[in-house]
């Protein structure tokens, strides 16, 4: 993607732009953190003659993350056929409340999570359909429909003809278009909010109304957090099992956040975030809820405690 003068300087501010590039496609942090250390490493490992022919850094970056990228998704539905229970994405909370708590720098762009910009391509409804496409038209779709890239330079990364490139991100699309608009803010905070007075109320039936007949409830617990291995479908199974939840664990307290930019709920117990849901809402009630457990994806939201 482009050649020519520029010094191995020049780099350092491409890093939030990858690291957007790269939980889009990855749907892990933790991951796509991996993959930008490991584009710039082999920057850094080019001889310097070589850095000083490539036209732009930022573009040499993005293919080479891109392709970083796209051999894990090619990896990733073997390490997911041994993942205990479902696999969600990583749950990204939203930098102002780590403000509030006191536990983000909001200029420390070193912060990988600090460096996400939060919008409809990073919300879990967003990201779960994003896991039904081939990693071919994941990575299509994503730098041309998320990020604009020209399919010029999406055939580089893929290793295809910008057509074929074209012919990818369509069918991507295609699979993108099943999922409904997004409701507005303020009506899912709403929604969410009813579903959090119910809750810790323990009202069944009040849940019920709030649920879609037809809504599922998926949870991942990585084998690491005890959770349903598998997803829960129906609003009248979701809201009993949501309230035998509730009975086990005396002394959890729900907390309205935003969960990948969207309202959601974190449980928390004693100080430590237990779950974070998330929620896809249609016609005011709720069609899907998305609920992390495991530990390993709920690290930044340590902080909230």
């Amino acid at each position: 993607m482009g050649t020519v003068g520029a010094s191995a300087d020049g780099t350092a501010g491409e890093r939030r732009q990858l690291m957007n590039v790269a939980y889009r496609l990855l749907g892990s942090l933790t991951e796509a953190e991996d993959a930008v250390q490991d584009a710039y490493a082999r920057w850094c490992a080019l001889p310097r003659s070589r850095q000083e022919e490539i036209l732009s850094p930022g573009a040499w970056l993005t293919t080479v993350t891109s392709r970083i990228c796209l051999d894990l998704l090619g990896s990733a539905r073997a390490r997911r056929e041994r993942y205990v229970g479902a696999w969600l994405p990583e749950p990204l909370p939203d930098r102002t409340e780590w403000d509030r708590a006191g536990g983000a720098d909001p200029t420390n762009l070193a912060d990988p999570a600090d460096q996400m910009i939060l919008d409809e391509s990073v919300a879990m409804a967003f990201l779960v359909v994003l896991e039904s496409m081939t990693p071919a038209e994941r990575v299509a779709f994503v730098l041309h429909d998320v990020f604009r890239y020209p399919f010029a330079e999406i055939a580089d990364v893929l290793g295809r003809t910008p057509a074929a490139c074209k012919q990818l991100a369509s069918s991507a699309r295609r699979r993108a278009s099943v999922a409904h608009a997004p409701v507005t803010a303020t009506g899912q905070a709403d929604v969410v909010r009813h579903v959090k007075e119910a809750w810790e109320a323990k009202d069944v039936a009040a849940l019920v109304r709030l649920l879609n007949p037809a809504a599922v409830m998926t949870a991942d617990g990585g084998g690491m957090a005890g959770t349903v291995l598998r997803p829960v479908e129906g609003g009248a199974r979701i809201a009993q099992y949501m309230v035998a939840i509730a009975d086990k664990a005396p002394g959890l307290e729900l907390l309205e956040r935003s969960v990948n930019g969207v309202p959601g709920l974190v449980a928390q117990r004693a100080g430590v975030v237990m779950t974070v849901a998330s929620f896809d809402v249609s016609d005011g009630r709720v069609t899907r809820i998305w609920a992390v457990r495991n530990p390993e994806k709920l690290r930044l939201w340590a902080r909230e405690g």
